[in-house]
């Protein structure tokens, strides 16, 4: 990933708007709530969000979660910046890295990442879940929320929207439906969706995986 192909959190929009933007505009508590109980952290397990952005998911979280050891990794400065203070806010620790999603290692018990995905090259995305699937120790588990395939007006909604903001060569995949299928190329078994949200941005998927044990 180079500065010409990385997308900010918000895309062509202002970084510090981004959780403004999320919560009106993605029904934010409901995938989130989602993916929490779906991951079930368990005391002692070490934990990666990946693309933490500004923290809002990673500091869930650790306060969800106080005997798990948490980590955030984001390549972007100021997003870290604001996740930081949300972090002291909350009087949470995080463990903090700047990276890409290939930048990922392990162990860990369980990666997650949220709304990134749709905003790689599909080169990227490839590298990123092989590096999320090397991070991992066998039974671990990956757990993605991000804009999956898009029907009828989901479809529609995400073009007026996502698309506009972060562009089409990158997006059009994950319109496309192609993340379960990156999940299984990287290694992953029981891949499934655990739930899907439509949103007015377009639909929300809630995808899990396992490394085999």
């Amino acid at each position: 990933m180079t500065a010409q192909t990385y997308t900010p959190p918000l895309g062509t929009g202002d970084t510090a708007d981004y959780d403004r933007a999320i919560r009106r505009w993605t029904r934010e508590m409901r995938w989130r709530q989602a993916m929490l109980a779906a991951l079930e952290p368990a005391p002692g397990e070490t934990i990666a969000d990946v693309g933490c952005g500004t923290g809002s998911f990673v500091v869930m979280l650790k306060s969800a979660a106080p005997a798990s050891t948490v980590i955030g990794i984001d390549p972007d400065d100021e997003a870290l910046a604001i996740a930081r203070r949300k972090a002291a806010d909350a009087g949470v620790e995080i463990e903090w890295r700047k990276g890409f999603a290939r930048d990922v290692t392990g162990p860990a018990d369980a990666v997650v990442s949220s709304l990134v995905f749709h905003q790689m090259p599909l080169v990227e995305k490839r590298a990123g879940m092989a590096a999320i699937y090397a991070a991992l120790r066998p039974g671990g588990r990956v757990l993605i929320a991000d804009y999956g395939r898009q029907r009828g007006l989901m479809r529609l909604l995400f073009r007026l929207t996502i698309q506009r903001l972060d562009g089409v060569e990158d997006t059009q995949p994950n319109a496309d439906g192609i993340l379960p299928d990156l999940i299984r190329e990287a290694g992953f078994e029981k891949v499934r969706e655990v739930d899907r949200i439509h949103t007015i941005t377009g639909s929300i998927t809630l995808l899990e995986g396992l490394r085999p044990g």
